[in-house]
């Protein structure tokens, strides 16, 4: 069995709920995004399109940041999840490099929102991400051992995101001709995109 996600870009309206729900299922301080939704719009008025890609760590059958990773901090379990063990992670960011997705990121220091001064929220979330090491999406990996999906989902109000085993979602993705980004870099990601 190996994790998949699905995003119809038909539907999103590229409001960014996935990417703030994220940021508070996890705690994730500043300069640490485990999901964001990239923007641009194309063409000349009145002509003029705009495209929202959701964006998070694709979960790769063949994960670039697994090769190069020197102490081993970065694995990819049975179910496809890529993930850091963060007593592990040296933070060298070799997998930030190697990452062809841009969804890695690194803890400079321990700073909040507000500064050095933690709110309750971030005393709390932030024992989870010490500073100097590498954070990204696990597919919310606490709330799945919990049978929930993955607070991204959960949150989309326009239910353009669909999660589930990769095997029972192929007939969808290749029904609608689902793709895959940078396919060139033979990652074989398990992030999917409807037209």
């Amino acid at each position: 069995m190996s994790y998949c996600m699905v995003i119809n870009l038909k539907k999103c309206v590229g409001c960014g709920a996935c990417a703030t729900t994220c940021k508070m299922e996890n705690g994730t301080p500043p300069g640490v995004t485990r999901s964001k939704v990239m923007k641009k719009e194309f063409g000349h008025f009145p002509h003029v399109r705009r495209l929202s890609l959701p964006m998070l760590c694709m979960h790769c059958d063949d994960p670039a940041c697994v090769k190069v990773c020197p102490s081993g901090a970065t694995v990819k379990g049975e179910n496809g999840i890529v993930s850091v063990d963060k007593n592990k992670c040296l933070g060298c960011k070799a997998c930030m490099t190697a990452c062809p997705y841009g969804a890695r990121y690194f803890r400079e220091d321990e700073h909040g929102y507000f500064g050095s001064q933690l709110t309750p929220f971030e005393a709390v979330k932030y024992q989870a991400m010490p500073k100097g090491v590498i954070d990204k999406c696990d597919f919310c990996k606490d709330r799945l051992a919990k049978g929930l999906e993955p607070t991204c989902v959960k949150a989309c109000p326009v239910e353009a995101r669909t999660f589930g085993e990769k095997e029972e979602l192929m007939d969808l993705i290749n029904q609608r001709k689902g793709y895959q980004l940078r396919p060139e870099m033979g990652t074989d990601p398990h992030v999917y995109y409807l037209q």
